[in-house]
């Protein structure tokens, strides 16, 4: 570790002024990957902003056709809570599968979204179920939100508050995850709302989260999960690493999204 500035906000005001005067500030949520760059000198800010002190950044809200979820919310409570279990239940499922309980007791959804870790898993709910990323100044869409790998439309000074997810008519999420940390090597949501069908894939797209309008096509023409399976998805500008080859992976979209419509239902 290194020499660097603490400071804990007390209110969104306080974060934003503070991170405003730093030179090259971090805000702190959960901390998961934030800590261990840190440890490794990946990332070296001159000083941390702790939102862990700030009111009314946590919490589920039902408003009826939607529901929003606090940045500051961990993946447990997402996981638990019963309106998420109830409206969105594919949602649910993702945040019990995120890492390990450890993470899942710390991470939050507001530091996986600013992050944006390519394997990460909520990346692929807000995507594919269109939800709204609210911060201290605007909302940005979904479709705008995502920039590239660890990249997204926030701006330096821009904290996100909370999450606002459509409930749609039906959702699934299933992924293939590696078995020593748990994300994604594939990771597929799909969601019917209002008439419209979207894909989201996670950990196969080297510049991120992307929709696979190929299958979102198909599922428009057939819900079903043979017309998922039968979608040849191309290897160009998927990740090739050692846990999975680009071609392998272009295979898993079609399978993970078959059995996310099956789980969808």
């Amino acid at each position: 570790m290194y020499q660097f500035n603490y400071q804990k906000a007390g209110s969104q005001d306080d974060a934003v002024s503070a991170a405003g005067s730093a030179e090259d500030p971090k805000f702190l949520a959960g901390g998961m990957t934030l800590i261990p760059t840190l440890k490794q000198r990946l990332a070296q800010p001159s000083d941390l902003i702790d939102l862990s002190g700030i009111d009314g950044l946590a919490g589920v809200e039902d408003n009826g056709d939607s529901i929003t979820i606090g940045a500051m919310t961990r993946h447990v409570d997402v996981a638990n809570n019963d309106t998420v279990k109830s409206k969105i239940p594919a949602l649910a499922h993702l945040a019990s599968h995120i890492g390990d309980p450890q993470v899942r007791n710390r991470g939050t959804i507001g530091g996986s979204l600013a992050n944006n870790d390519p394997a990460a898993d909520y990346p692929a709910a807000v995507l594919g179920l269109n939800a709204t990323v609210i911060t201290n100044k605007r909302e940005i869409a979904a479709d705008d939100f995502f920039d590239g790998m660890f990249t997204t439309a926030l701006e330096e000074d821009e904290l996100i508050t909370a999450v606002k997810f459509p409930v749609p008519d039906k959702a699934g999420y299933t992924k293939f995850p590696n078995p020593a940390s748990r994300y994604a090597l594939v990771g597929v949501m799909v969601a019917q709302t209002g008439g419209e069908t979207r894909v989201a894939v996670t950990g196969a797209g080297q510049d991120g989260v992307f929709r696979a309008s190929d299958i979102e096509s198909a599922l428009s023409g057939n819900w079903s999960a043979d017309a998922a399976k039968g979608v040849k998805m191309s290897d160009a500008d998927l990740n090739s690493d050692i846990h999975a080859s680009a071609e392998y992976r272009a295979h898993l979209i079609s399978v993970m999204a078959s059995r996310a419509v099956e789980a969808a239902g």
